[in-house]
């Protein structure tokens, strides 16, 4: 079970840099027998199913595409942070399919959604910044950096998940470090 929770965290991490390609990887995955979860007679059946393949793969090209597109990427940023929570949520809990359902969606509420709101919020606050510094000349190369981040954890959390998890776990960190370390701006008020 730990090996599953590890590798549908790190998917979950993966979905907060783009939402359906970890979903996308994941179907394929299991369909093709690389990933071994029985989905058959559960709750998450449809989701190897050649009509949710073909869903998953025409929304994963059109968001990889949305995010070089100046301002629709700051907009699909609104609507990618509860999607990416979401996909979190489903990749853990499909990756623990099987299992004690109280542990299965504790872990993925818990852990699956709350690191894929982690890396979202990330990505979020990086295009924000990009879009102001640079009117939004750098949000390609942010884009690039998502998309390879998330197919490379995608894959590694699908082939390799205790790396996969140690990986995650090191982003996250380095996230929450890097946002408890800026010190809140101080404000002078000058008395005349």
């Amino acid at each position: 079970m730990a090996i599953a929770a590890f590798m549908g965290v790190s998917l979950a991490a993966a979905s907060g840099f783009r939402v359906f390609l970890p979903p996308f990887l994941m179907s394929l995955s299991v369909r093709s027998g690389l990933v071994d979860i029985e989905l058959i007679g559960t709750q998450f059946e449809f989701f190897t199913s050649t009509p949710a393949i073909i869903i998953l793969g025409i929304a994963m090209m059109a968001e990889f595409a949305a995010y070089y597109v100046p301002l629709i990427d700051n907009l699909l940023d609104t609507l990618a942070t509860p999607a990416a929570v979401i996909a979190g949520i489903g990749m853990t809990a499909i990756s623990l399919e099987g299992s004690d359902p109280i542990i299965q969606w504790a872990i993925a509420i818990v852990a699956g959604g709350g690191m894929s709101a982690t890396i979202q919020t990330a990505t979020v606050a990086a295009r924000g910044i990009s879009s102001t510094f640079t009117l939004g000349v750098a949000n390609p190369v942010v884009a690039t950096g998502e998309n390879i981040a998330s197919v490379a954890l995608a894959l590694i959390a699908l082939l390799f998940p205790i790396l996969a998890i140690l990986f995650t776990i090191l982003v996250a960190l380095l996230l929450v470090r890097r946002n408890l370390s800026k010190e809140p701006e101080k404000v002078n008020i000058s008395h005349s």
